[in-house]
């Protein structure tokens, strides 16, 4: 999801295009030495801005007739938080581009939300893109499994800690749970499935619970829970968004559980990916 839309500019001037791309290096020159000179846009004052990058993937974007400069971004391999190009034809001369666009488009080329270009030129025609680079997914900030879990469980046992309110039902303190290696397991087999399948179920598509998941891991049970999400970016965030849960909540608050174990898996075929998140409580016999 982008934070607002991309936007493609109008052409200026209409021409027949030649082939045989190249990447026109001193256009890019022109449009830095015009962010760092001092300036005016539209009447007002304009804040020198520091000079562009040019990552090599904004100059292989290709943009066509209905094809989306988001999409087309995407398929030239850059992940944009936000994006507009501009579409120049009729010179060959990066000069004569420059001065085309400079005042026209003054405020974008200067605007501080951009901190990227790249151009295509195709003969005669010209493609700028300024961009800001989307920040990391948070799913390559994860985390390991074991760090993640315990990271959950230290959550789980600072909530504990206090009494609460679930929803209606009111919980005194509890004690802390205990760190399981078995109930990991089974917690991470289902974030996995889940992730795997894009689906968000305590029961398997497989068939199985979260007490027979507990079982196959080798932990024998004398009572078991589980809470399971999908969408947040950090263990922080998914402990705070069970706790704003009231059935969540509940199971966190429980006196009679003592053990707790918890795994994620990421779905990256969804853009931006999905985290899945499962944490299985239980007592053992």
């Amino acid at each position: 999801m982008w934070p607002r839309p991309y936007a493609l500019l109008p052409v200026l001037l209409l021409s027949a295009g030649a082939a045989g791309a190249r990447a026109p290096d001193p256009l890019i020159g022109l449009i830095n030495a015009f962010r760092a000179a001092p300036a005016s846009c539209e009447g007002r004052p304009a804040p020198v801005q520091p000079p562009l990058s040019a990552p090599a993937a904004l100059s292989q974007v290709r943009v066509g007739r209905g094809i989306l400069l988001d999409v087309a971004l995407e398929r030239a391999g850059y992940r944009a938080r936000e994006a507009e190009a501009i579409s120049v034809s009729g010179t060959e001369d990066a000069a004569v581009v420059m001065g085309m666009i400079e005042q026209r488009y003054c405020t974008v080329l200067r605007s501080a939300r951009f901190s990227a270009v790249g151009v295509v030129r195709s003969g005669s025609d010209w493609l700028i893109v300024l961009a800001q680079p989307a920040p990391p997914p948070a799913s390559t900030l994860l985390p390991s499994q074991d760090e993640a879990g315990h990271l959950i469980l230290a959550a789980v046992n600072r909530a504990r800690a206090v009494e609460r309110k679930c929803g209606a039902r009111s919980f005194p303190a509890a004690g802390p749970l205990v760190w399981n290696g078995a109930l990991a397991e089974a917690a991470l087999v289902h974030s996995t499935d889940m992730a795997a399948l894009r689906y968000l179920n305590h029961t398997g598509k497989d068939g199985r619970t979260a007490a027979e998941r507990a079982i196959a891991a080798g932990y024998r049970w004398r009572t078991v829970a589980e809470n399971i999400a999908a969408g947040q970016d950090t263990p922080e965030e998914v402990v705070q968004g069970w706790l704003d849960s009231p059935g969540h909540c509940a199971n966190i608050m429980r006196d009679d559980l003592t053990e707790m174990g918890a795994g994620y898996a990421v779905n990256q075929a969804r853009v931006p990916a999905r985290i899945y998140w499962t944490q299985v409580f239980a007592t053992p016999r």
